[in-house]
């Protein structure tokens, strides 16, 4: 998640275990700064732009590397604090926790963390949180701020600092349950249709968990459909090509398969000018995702892999998405506007046919018919 909300969950769980030995705003400033450090990772040099996306939330983030570096970073803390010299086991636990913490949150964005590396390196991602959600953010920030101004431990911080830490795990323990409630919710509507998709996941839209999107592949196509948590009245669904054909050009490309792991599969290839993209379907809107990476380019004699994959950038909104967003979350969303064309009406859905589609790495749009 965001680096504040990493900062304030290092800085509660720092001062709800060592706040009472070395006083609140210690124990929070203490844990805040090392409940950044995973994070550390990100400056590690990379070979090339798909090496860095997929390697970050990786050794630092793992449980298990966590548990191995604890004692290089508590240990410092229990020879230069007084207070803490007869609180070994404590402040180890303390240390462990704060780390953990942040690994923990980062597995419920759907980025993907690989909390268990490296006996499993696969990336852990729920995906049932925006990477900044301020009601989960909100009540840690509260008393962490408040921490600043308090020098000592009283009960009534300890009860507030009790309450954040429960409003805010309780949260995100809904965002879970709710996730589940808006896929299956989303799984019907596309079964009642007859439509079966490979694959199906809920993301919340934009920080908040009122309004989800729940991206299906289906083959030749992937279907974004838009629901309130409460309500399939206000339904949405957009229809896009994934471009499979383009994948003829890239199937022997390190950086492809890499990519198609890394995503589970929540991909689509476009062409983009004299280019092959690659974009992750799980972080973004359609079509302004936020990992987009070139990974061919057409010449005169065909298409060919690049030396390198590049990072393809472009904005992350269109015109019209705040108030979209905005509606949405308030249980009134009418149709999205960059993706209007691409509507399909519930009554209008039907099962891809079978079709014909030119298997070739050159068209700049699929021919796929069904």
């Amino acid at each position: 998640m965001d680096s504040v909300t990493q900062f304030v969950l290092g800085g509660a769980v720092g001062a709800a275990l060592l706040g009472p030995r070395i006083g609140a705003r210690r124990a929070a400033l203490i844990g805040g700064l090392y409940g950044t450090l995973p994070d550390l990772d990100t400056f590690v040099p990379a070979a090339d732009p798909v090496s860095s996306f997929t390697t970050h939330r990786g050794p630092t983030h793992s449980l298990l590397v966590q548990a191995l570096a604890t004692p290089l970073f508590a240990e410092p803390l229990v020879r230069l604090i007084a207070d803490l010299r007869d609180k070994r086991i404590l402040t180890y636990l303390a240390v462990y926790l704060v780390f953990a913490t942040h690994a923990l949150i980062d597995a419920m964005t759907v980025y993907g963390t690989q909390l268990f590396w490296p006996v499993a390196p696969e990336p852990v991602g729920v995906g049932s949180i925006f990477i900044i959600d301020p009601l989960y953010t909100l009540p840690l920030l509260g008393v962490v701020v408040w921490a600043l101004f308090v020098k000592g431990w009283g009960p009534r911080y300890k009860r507030w600092l009790q309450g954040a830490l429960g409003v805010s795990t309780a949260y995100m323990a809904f965002t879970a349950v709710a996730q589940t409630w808006v896929e299956a919710r989303a799984e019907r509507l596309l079964a009642a249709k007859g439509i079966v998709p490979e694959r199906t996941l809920a993301i919340p839209t934009p920080f908040n968990t009122l309004y989800w999107r729940t991206i299906a592949i289906d083959g030749a196509r992937y279907l974004n459909v838009y629901l309130p948590l409460f309500g399939d009245d206000k339904v949405t669904i957009y229809a896009h090509p994934r471009h499979p054909e383009l994948a003829a050009c890239l199937e022997g490309t390190p950086a492809y398969r890499t990519l198609v792991n890394f995503t589970d599969g929540y991909f689509r290839l476009e062409r983009d000018g004299d280019k092959i993209v690659f974009a992750d379907l799980r972080m973004g809107l359609t079509p302004n995702y936020t990992f987009r990476f070139g990974l061919a380019e057409f010449t005169p004699d065909g298409a060919r892999p690049l030396g390198q994959p590049t990072r393809e950038r472009g904005p992350r909104s269109a015109d019209g998405d705040y108030r979209w967003l905005f509606s949405g979350i308030a249980g009134d969303a009418g149709p999205r506007p960059i993706e209007a064309p691409a509507r399909v009406a519930l009554n209008e859905l039907a099962p891809l046919g079978s079709g014909r589609m030119t298997l070739a790495c050159g068209p700049a749009e699929s021919d796929i018919r069904g």
